[in-house]
């Protein structure tokens, strides 16, 4: 598995942050994310086992980032298979296991791959089935209708893009 394992999982998508496109077997959502230590803290709280896992991973002053995420999930059970976290601050994309004890966290590298808004969304369109086959999604990737994903990929790209924009804007980031 590439990346960094973790036992936990990610932190869930806020649903009333989240704009859902249904593309067939597969649904994906537009989120943008603030993370921060206190919303994390709160998300794991009742986990004695992930608040061991985040004390011990975090950096010193704890995960602190924001951006659009892109989350890929199941529409049949929702379970979310792949994440994009197109983070301002460490891009990177997630393997998320439906066994619970598998969360792969990948960096993405902007110097090598440029932008990596325009990247997961060309991921979306050619490699979801093989990026949901490692997230152990496989029975999923045969099923894909890649028509249907083309189109809900450029409406999820135009919300994402204007979320970016936005948000960047306002905090005076070009």
């Amino acid at each position: 598995m590439p990346g960094v394992v973790y036992n936990m999982q990610p932190q869930p998508p806020v649903e009333e942050n989240t704009r859902w496109f249904e593309a067939g077997v597969v649904t994906i959502g537009v989120e943008y994310r603030e993370v921060d230590p206190a919303n994390l803290v709160e998300t794991y709280k009742d986990s004695a086992e992930d608040m061991a896992e985040l004390r011990e991973r975090s950096p010193e002053g704890g995960f602190t980032d924001e951006g659009v995420s892109l989350h890929v999930r199941s529409t049949e059970d929702g379970h979310e298979f792949v994440r994009f976290d197109v983070f301002d601050g460490e891009p990177h994309y997630h393997y998320v296991r439906p066994t619970g004890d598998h969360n792969n966290v990948v960096s993405f590298d902007p110097v090598a791959d440029g932008e990596m808004l325009p990247w997961a969304l060309d991921r979306l369109r050619r490699r979801l089935g093989d990026m949901l086959t490692e997230a152990g999604g496989g029975d999923l990737a045969p099923r894909l209708d890649g028509a249907l994903l083309g189109k809900v990929v450029d409406e999820v790209g135009a919300l994402a893009a204007e979320a970016q924009r936005s948000q960047r804007a306002a905090r005076g980031v070009t």
